[in-house]
């Protein structure tokens, strides 16, 4: 079995798994059917008997369902998982309505998290957007005060600009900023990945397969209900053709004998000791596959290629961030 590797999640963080669970897909936050909660379960308690101890959730995910769910799986083991929640986004069914950043309803959002999550404190707490709608200095001053109180032990943040992290770092230290990145989506390399390193923030990437355009088992056309034709990627043309440049990564995947999933989140567990994966997954099947992606290594030559193959801006159609 794979040991997970622990590392340090930002400048003098504390240590978590290289390896990190997103726990999203197992509630309905977008449409579809509903997992079965007792495998979704059991996922992250084998995650946890695995060494993965990162727990990522939101409040606002099936509305408050995946918290009750995490909160179920870590009951008698708190201390074995790092748990991440990210606020502020208000749904109406499966549909997102916008943003509620004001202090007060923050302090009301972490309240309910507490609970349902069955915990005195919250290990990471991050908005997961800002906008204009209340003063940053008001939305991170609440953070902090709540880490004051005991509740939250870490602030991040989440799908924000270079220019964005280093005002709220200013506010409060940063541990973490999660975003999404892979090998089809790299625009952050030229200013956010360095603008977090620089100020010794980690980086929690989700979204590694680029809502599954890297996983080799997508094909064009998409059926007509799919959510994916809200991205200009998946329609068209621009499918087809960044499906052909998906060929490159699925013959390296045969010849190293993996899947081209598991090269995905290779390819960025191999970015740095400041980046950790995550793996969204509702199904116990998926932890060995997953797990054992992070033991694959690259040459030279086979990272030069996808690095080449996979430049910023190869893949046609907006980036994964611009929805």
């Amino acid at each position: 079995m794979t040991t997970i590797k622990k590392i340090a999640l930002g400048k003098n963080g504390p240590l978590v798994s290289k390896l990190g669970l997103g726990c999203m897909r197992m509630s309905p936050v977008w449409g579809g059917p509903k997992n079965d909660e007792n495998e979704s379960i059991a996922t992250i308690q084998q995650a946890l008997d695995s060494g993965i101890n990162f727990l990522n959730t939101g409040d606002f995910y099936g509305s408050g369902h995946n918290e009750l769910l995490v909160g179920k799986a870590i009951k008698g083991r708190r201390d074995d998982a790092f748990i991440s929640v990210k606020f502020g986004a208000i749904f109406y069914g499966n549909q997102m309505l916008g943003l509620d950043l004001r202090p007060i309803a923050i302090k009301n959002f972490i309240n309910y998290s507490l609970v349902r999550l069955g915990i005195d404190t919250i290990d990471l707490y991050q908005p997961c957007r800002l906008d204009n709608s209340v003063p940053v200095e008001d939305v991170i001053g609440t953070v902090a005060d709540l880490i004051k109180e005991g509740k939250v032990r870490h602030l991040g943040v989440s799908e924000i600009t270079a220019d964005q992290l280093r005002k709220v770092n200013s506010i409060h230290p940063v541990t973490a900023l999660e975003i999404g990145y892979s090998l089809a989506d790299r625009q952050i390399e030229s200013d956010l990945l360095p603008t977090a390193k620089e100020l010794g923030i980690g980086v929690v990437a989700f979204a590694n397969t680029a809502e599954g355009l890297l996983t080799g088992e997508m094909k064009a056309p998409l059926p007509a209900n799919a959510y994916h034709h809200h991205f200009s990627r998946f329609q068209g043309d621009n499918l087809v053709k960044n499906l052909e440049k998906v060929e490159v990564l699925k013959q390296m995947a045969k010849e190293k004998g993996y899947t081209p999933t598991q090269l995905a989140i290779a390819w960025v567990n191999a970015q740095g000791d400041h980046i950790m994966p995550l793996v969204s997954m509702s199904r116990r099947s998926r932890l060995p596959e997953n797990i054992a992606a992070m033991e694959i290594a690259f040459t030279p030559d086979e990272m030069n290629t996808l690095n080449t193959h996979f430049s910023a801006g190869a893949i046609l159609g907006e980036t994964y961030l611009q929805r």
